[in-house]
């Protein structure tokens, strides 16, 4: 007999099917996200360019077969699916079809809070949803008996529905334009000021809200799962140096991440453009940390933010030493990283080290003659002295410039001293 009450708490099941080479580890984290659990999944062997499934309609009733065997309510895919084809497995398969975008659409939308991430998930959505209206009007919750499959109202009715789709995507550009133009005169705001702004990028659940509660005693919301941050969080963070920056947590990213969302998400993903200096932190734990790390640049180029100055940072390197993970090959992999742990502080020093150089360059001893008195004031304006002894006839300062100040100065260097360009 049917435990009724089991029935309707429990999760909904998807079968997951994946390219050749695919272990679907990525998806399935999406999906945990979501709050779906996984009924099974067949990584395909090879894929054919077939217009009705993309494959042939042999492994496509292959795949349902398996699906309805594992009692599985939907089925993703971990690649994108055509609408026409959407349509076409929903048909074989009697169950609710689609792919990695959905979910990475769905699941930004269960995340946002501010205005302008509710308004860009949904454009995002809205433009994903317009060539699929036929797959929308059912839902991937279970259909047990339902109207999944059947005719929908009509030609008319859809031609209704992609007209207010349309108009809807209008409406939302325009209260989107409203926010992101009051974003842009607080980011403008903030440029005026003489603080250097660092940007923290990375993977998603790389530990990027984490690192920056740690580092500027902030209060980021921090949960164990993909996208847990869609909206930017700026606080101050004072460098071991004494001098300070604006330390920026961003949205995370992921392979395939949807353009519909790198579309919506332009005024987030410019906090990333627009630094002076990118943290790219990686999840040092992680076996797919090369592979992470190449994303995050693929998604940089795709925003055109690839030129920034920028530094790797090396997140949980305390879970690098308590699993044994090769340390030398990561080590090989990024050889100028900076091992941090936002758990236990540890790097943190270095890292404040690190991003001074990259914004100021190195510390340099300088012996200025006393009579140049615009290249001391230049130097005060435009870097950090940590110390500053007067001579008879000359200043011998400790202090990190860079740029056309550097420049200037570079004649007053001392030769013993360290270099005068930031990486």
């Amino acid at each position: 007999m049917i435990n009724i009450e089991e029935e309707k708490n429990r999760k909904v099941r998807a079968f997951l099917v994946g390219e050749p080479g695919n272990n679907l580890c990525e998806l399935k984290g999406l999906t945990d996200t979501l709050g779906l659990e996984t009924a099974g999944t067949l990584t395909l062997t090879r894929l054919e360019i077939q217009p009705a499934y993309g494959m042939g309609k042999g492994k496509a009733q292959e795949i349902v077969d398996l699906a309805k065997e594992s009692e599985a309510d939907c089925i993703i895919f971990d690649f994108n699916i055509e609408p026409t084809k959407q349509r076409n497995w929903e048909k074989l398969s009697k169950i609710p079809c689609f792919d990695r975008q959905e979910v990475i659409i769905r699941i930004f939308a269960s995340r946002a809070q501010t205005k302008e991430a509710v308004l860009q998930v949904e454009l995002a959505r809205l433009s994903y949803s317009l060539p699929r209206l036929a797959h929308s009007y059912g839902d991937m919750a279970r259909q047990r008996g339902g109207s999944y499959g059947s005719k929908g109202a009509g030609e008319t009715q859809l031609e209704l529905d992609q007209r207010r789709i349309r108009e809807r995507i209008a409406q939302t550009k325009k209260e989107l334009d409203l926010v992101v133009r009051t974003r842009e005169t607080q980011r403008k705001k903030r440029g005026a000021l003489p603080v250097p702004e660092c940007a923290l990028i990375g993977y998603t659940n790389a530990g990027k809200s984490s690192l920056l509660n740690a580092l500027t005693n902030a209060d980021a919301f921090v949960e164990n799962k993909l996208f847990a941050t869609l909206d930017p969080l700026t606080r101050r963070l004072n460098l071991k140096d004494g001098n300070g920056i604006l330390l920026t947590d961003t949205v995370g990213f992921i392979s395939n991440l949807p353009h519909s969302l790198i579309d919506a998400f332009k005024s987030t993903l410019a906090e990333a453009e627009q630094a002076d200096l990118q943290l790219i932190v990686i999840d040092a734990s992680d076996s797919q940390a090369k592979f992470q790390y190449d994303t995050v640049i693929q998604v940089l180029k795709e925003i055109k933010a690839e030129q920034n100055n920028r530094l790797i940072v090396l997140n949980k390197w305390d879970a690098v030493k308590e699993k044994e993970i090769d340390q030398a090959e990561l080590q090989l992999l990024f050889p100028d990283a900076v091992k941090v742990s936002a758990r236990t502080h540890e790097g943190f020093d270095q890292l404040s080290e690190r991003i001074s150089e990259k914004l100021l360059g190195a510390m340099n001893e300088y012996e200025i003659p006393a009579e140049e008195q615009d290249i001391l004031r230049q130097i005060r304006a435009n870097g950090v002295i940590s110390e500053e002894n007067w001579l008879d006839s000359s200043v011998v300062l400790k202090a990190r410039i860079s740029g056309r100040t550097a420049a200037i100065a570079e004649k007053y260097r001392k030769l013993n001293s360290g270099e005068t360009d930031a990486e």
